[in-house]
Formats: C-alpha cells, sequence, structure tokens
C-alpha cells in the first residue's frame, strides 16, 4: 500500500512540475501564438485600476506582446513623491500631474488615450431642492450645478437648514460637495481647479501670486469636510452604500456613474442622479512613458480599437464621440451632456501652490 501511495505521489509531483513547466511557457508567449511578451510596470491612479485588471484588457496587451504590470497611487503622489525609476510609465488621472512628470523626467511625447469630465453625483431630492434655491437650473436634459452660486453658499458657510420649505434634507451640517484629499487626488485637484476659477473672476490661476491669494479663500470647501480619503472610489462606494444621509453630493469622475450605468449595476437605484458643474474640467488621463516599454503601451491605449472600445466600457470619453454614444446606447443608457462651459486646470505649479496654501491651513488647524 505504502508503495502505491508514493508512486501515486511521484505521479503528482511530475505532473506538477510539467505545469509549472507549460506555466512558464505560456507567459513568455501570448495567447499560445508564440507572441514573445515582455513584461511592462506601471504606477496608475486608481480610478483605471479595474480597467487594467479586465481580462479582455489583459489579453489585448497580450496579444501585442505586453504583460502590462500596475500599481496605484494619487496622482499628485505620482508627480512628486513616488519613485518612479522602477516604472516604465506613469498614468495620473491629470494634465497638470503628468506636465510635471513630463518636464522632470524629459519626455518628449505623451498619451492622453480618453478623459472624463468631472460630475456631481446626488439625488433627485437633493437636486430638486437646489433647483428650488437658483443653485441648478436645467439645461436641455441634463442638471446644471452653478458654482458660482455654490461658491457664494460656502461663504457664507450655509447649512442644509437654512434653505427654505426644505423637508428633503433637513440637516444642520454645511452644504458641501464631498471630494477626495486634495493634497494627493486628482479629481479633488480638479474641483479645486473648478472654484480657484470661479473666485478669481472666471479666469484660470495662472501664476503663484494669484495661487497664494486664492488658496485661502477656496480652502473651506475641503477644511470643513473633515476626514477626505486618497482615492475616488471611497466617497463614490460611501454614496452608493451608505446613501444621502452622509454623502448628499460627492465630486466624481463622470466615468465612475456611467460604468455603473452600463453594468446595470444594482447598487444605482432610480434616486441617483449626475449634475454637471458649470464651468467644469476635464480630466484627461495622460500617459508619460518613461522609456520604450512604457511608449508601446501608450500607442496601444490610444490606437488599438479594442483598447479604445475597452475603455468605453469603463464610461471613458475617447477622441471618437461616435463610439462611446453608441456603446451607451447599445446599453440602453441615457446619453450625457456634449458639454460647453469647460474650462482648462490650471498648470502645475500654481495648482501645487494652492495645494501647499491648503495643506498649511490644514497643518494650522491641526495645531491649533
Amino acid at each position: 500500500m505504502n508503495r502505491v501511495l508514493g508512486l501515486v505521489l511521484a505521479g503528482l509531483l511530475a505532473l506538477g512540475v510539467l505545469g509549472a513547466i507549460v506555466y512558464s511557457i505560456a507567459s513568455r508567449v501570448g495567447n499560445g501564438a508564440g507572441i514573445s511578451v515582455t513584461t511592462v510596470h506601471g504606477v496608475i491612479g486608481s480610478e483605471k485600476q479595474a480597467f487594467f485588471q479586465d481580462p479582455d484588457v489583459i489579453a489585448a496587451f497580450h496579444r501585442n506582446g505586453l504583460d502590462v504590470q500596475i500599481d496605484t497611487a494619487g496622482s499628485r503622489e505620482i508627480a512628486t513623491t513616488v519613485d518612479l525609476s522602477k516604472y516604465d510609465f506613469a498614468f495620473p488621472a491629470g494634465a497638470p500631474s503628468a506636465q510635471k512628470i513630463k518636464r522632470d523626467h524629459h519626455v518628449p511625447t505623451t498619451y492622453a488615450p480618453f478623459f472624463t469630465p468631472m460630475a456631481i453625483a446626488t439625488f433627485n431630492s437633493i437636486e430638486q431642492l437646489l433647483a428650488a434655491n437658483g443653485v441648478v437650473s436645467d439645461q436641455s436634459g441634463y442638471h446644471s450645478f452653478d458654482m458660482t452660486a455654490y461658491m457664494a453658499l460656502v461663504a457664507n458657510n450655509a447649512r442644509w437648514t437654512d434653505f427654505k420649505n426644505n423637508t428633503a434634507y433637513p440637516a444642520g451640517k454645511s452644504v458641501l460637495i464631498t471630494s477626495t484629499d486634495v493634497r494627493t487626488s486628482n479629481s479633488a485637484a480638479m474641483y479645486l481647479a473648478i472654484v480657484s476659477y470661479v473666485v478669481n473672476g472666471n479666469n484660470i490661476v495662472s501664476d503663484l501670486g494669484t495661487a497664494n491669494r486664492v488658496a485661502p479663500i477656496v480652502a473651506p470647501i475641503f477644511l470643513r469636510q473633515g476626514f477626505t480619503d486618497t482615492s475616488s472610489a471611497v466617497p463614490f462606494d460611501d454614496y452608493l452604500s451608505i446613501g444621502i444621509g452622509k454623502t448628499p453630493m460627492v465630486m466624481i469622475y463622470e466615468a465612475q456613474f456611467i460604468a455603473l450605468q452600463s453594468a446595470h449595476d444594482h447598487a444605482l437605484t432610480s434616486d441617483m442622479t449626475l449634475m454637471y458643474p458649470t464651468p467644469t474640467v476635464l480630466s484627461k488621463h495622460t500617459l508619460v512613458p518613461l522609456n520604450a516599454r512604457g511608449d508601446k503601451v501608450g500607442r496601444l491605449l490610444l490606437n488599438d480599437p479594442t483598447l479604445q472600445q475597452l475603455a468605453v466600457k469603463y464610461g471613458f470619453r475617447t477622441s471618437d464621440p461616435t463610439a462611446f454614444s453608441s456603446y451607451l446606447k447599445s446599453r440602453g443608457v441615457p446619453q450625457p451632456p456634449q458639454l460647453v462651459n469647460v474650462i482648462d486646470p490650471p498648470a502645475f505649479d500654481p495648482l501645487e501652490a494652492m495645494i501647499n496654501g491648503i495643506d498649511q491651513l490644514y497643518r494650522e488647524g491641526a495645531t491649533a
């Protein structure tokens, strides 16, 4: 009996060794087609993690000879504190961070394969309350959120209970859009880009002097929130799971909402809706190649039809608006608006100056 058992174990061991050899060979070829696969390492904003982990995305890269391995970090962190020497590409969510990486690493070319506008996820009851108080208006089928009116509310530290005839949300807390941590996250930095434009007389903050003047004016939208997370997924998850009590409004990427709509995810209820800040900004997901391997990833993301279509699956808009609209139509998703009042974010240096100014106020508050 022991001899038989030994033979069985030996056979299983041999099969295991054979399997390891087969796996090793398979890892060096693409889809059994004899394509040599090169491992490429990148650091990306967390909002793209699901895209890069999609089996179809992985397969598309394999067909082109790449095994793309990714780490995640906040976009500002990617530009300022992450050691990029161990990566082949950096892929922050916003153009300002990409601009700094490009400048610091003397990169001649960047790739922006997809983008998404900033939006505010909320509830129908909140939207109706804000419309009744002149903050929201209907613009050809979508809800426009007046950022100038909103900043006036922030300047007066308005409370939800200050709204007349408010039975929808009679909460005593400040009227604020929830966001991520502006010191680390691109979505909060894009929020900052919008409000700084508004308080600067509808002008982009373009120099350090203006940035230092504007920072304390816009700081309350972040300071009054209390703790904020570094990932854009967390406040959106709170909106979906905890609901109106904790998160009546949250600044998100439109793609986050659209992706769930397209997947018919039951986390989205019939009471949930989007408002678009006016003005708004586009978050241009910009890949910065740090060597030839990273450059190939950027070119594929920009030009490969399969990867472009898969980006649409995750709610991103691409240079082909027909692909975006056709996919949403096939999934029974209402077409999002073609936004007109879109501004550019500040360049990295004035944006960084505002963030540093807000960070200093955080520190002073913590010390006090």
